[in-house]
């Protein structure tokens, strides 16, 4: 269903009736949104393996890990969620035979998630997959993305990102 107007645009035009800061509110209110967006056509991309996009970053995280594991904090860390998040994330991989627990060889405490060879089979699927839908920027060329992934890393750098 299309509207016929921007309804971003309409929320600026009442705010701006009642408020100061128009221009951040339809920055971030656009930015949000276009998050949602993105996301649901990720996850529509990505259903067909099994996947939600969290659980594809887990498994592309351990993809990129030098053995193929890490434990679970850690991946809460670089994956920056919540350790709730992470465990929920690792079952469902977990039960669907993506990766395994393990006990970690040197901290008794720390448990290790660990890719099996399905998960590696099912990462390079569904990244071909992503790729050929352009991560659901589809709508943006080369240039454009260049251009937003510079115009977002002073507010990530701001955030301390990194």
């Amino acid at each position: 269903m299309s509207l016929p107007f921007d309804p971003i645009d309409e929320a600026a035009r009442q705010w701006g009736r009642r408020w100061d800061g128009v221009p951040a509110m339809h920055a971030v209110t656009s930015l949000m949104r276009t998050q949602q967006l993105v996301l649901a056509r990720l996850d529509a991309l990505l259903k067909p393996h099994g996947l939600t996009f969290a659980r594809y970053e887990a498994l592309v995280l351990l993809v990129f890990s030098s053995r193929g594991s890490l434990p679970l904090g850690k991946m809460g860390e670089r994956l920056q969620v919540h350790p709730t998040s992470v465990t929920s994330i690792v079952r469902r991989l977990e039960d669907a035979d993506l990766l395994v627990r393990r006990p970690h060889p040197d901290d008794r405490r720390a448990v290790l998630a660990e890719i099996t060879d399905a998960g590696r089979a099912v990462v390079e699927r569904a990244t071909a997959e992503l790729v050929a839908g352009d991560f659901g920027l589809d709508a943006l060329d080369p240039e454009a993305l260049a251009d937003l992934s510079a115009l977002l890393r002073p507010v990530r750098a701001a955030a301390g990102d990194f």
